[in-house]
């Protein structure tokens, strides 16, 4: 069994009920172990080389915070093709019912070719998915990940590194603005090869009359000592 073998069995093993539980209560779910230690160090080592990647950001010349990521082009490589790939179904559910909820029309079809697709008609061709890099006293701000007119209300990152052994510091925070209430701040804890899924930018929040639609954003908070990696894996593509 080959390595992209192994993560399909893994999502198989997936629930879907927790990952909307967890969602539709705190805007953010996580998956422990989706990658392995293996898998992690082999996404990790791509980032010195150019070849996969379509561009290079340095967050502080854009005021994103203090450190870097580059995006990935096509053809993707096959371990992030399968996450992008087989995660996508298990979403769609939770991405649909929340567009219900929040009174928006979009709906999302079921296979993730078919949604690039429509991206594609839209003309945001090109791939999302990325690879950040964080050092010492790097921070990524407060953002959402938005690239264009469609987007897809679910995105996942996954830790490729060893907290409290390659780096200490560099919590991944998600933050709610409610409407006319103090903002909310959830921190995520996360070993090498766990996942976070979470809301792109709003998600619907169960009311005493009905639902209302609360505004997310999501960071990383400051690296005290070390070397981060993390992969994020968003499903729309970009303009």
């Amino acid at each position: 069994m080959n390595s992209s073998q192994q993560l399909s069995r893994r999502i198989d093993e997936i629930s879907n009920d927790d990952l909307a539980t967890d969602l539709n209560a705190f805007g953010c779910a996580t998956i422990q172990g989706l990658l392995t230690p293996e898998q992690c160090n082999d996404i990790s080592r791509l980032y010195p080389s150019d070849d996969p990647f379509r561009s290079h950001i340095h967050m502080a010349r854009h005021g994103f915070g203090k450190g870097e990521y580059k995006y990935f082009s096509y053809p993707l490589p096959e371990l992030v093709s399968t996450l992008r790939e087989e995660i996508y179904p298990k979403l769609v559910p939770i991405a649909n019912g929340w567009n219900e909820r929040m009174t928006l029309e979009t709906r999302f079809p079921d296979k993730h070719s078919d949604y690039i697709a429509l991206c594609h008609n839209a003309g945001q061709e090109r791939p999302t998915p990325l690879l950040l890099q964080y050092v010492e006293n790097d921070f990524n701000c407060l953002h959402q990940d938005v690239y264009g007119d469609l987007l897809f209300p679910l995105q996942m990152a996954i830790l490729l590194s060893r907290p409290e052994h390659d780096f200490t510091g560099g919590e991944f925070v998600l933050t709610e603005q409610r409407p006319r209430m103090q903002s909310r701040a959830e921190v995520v804890s996360l070993d090498q090869g766990d996942a976070v899924v979470f809301a792109v930018r709003n998600r619907p929040v169960a009311g005493s009359k009905r639902d209302y639609r609360v505004n997310m954003r999501h960071g990383v908070s400051r690296l005290k000592s070390g070397h981060r990696h993390t992969l994020g894996v968003i499903f729309h593509n970009a303009k």
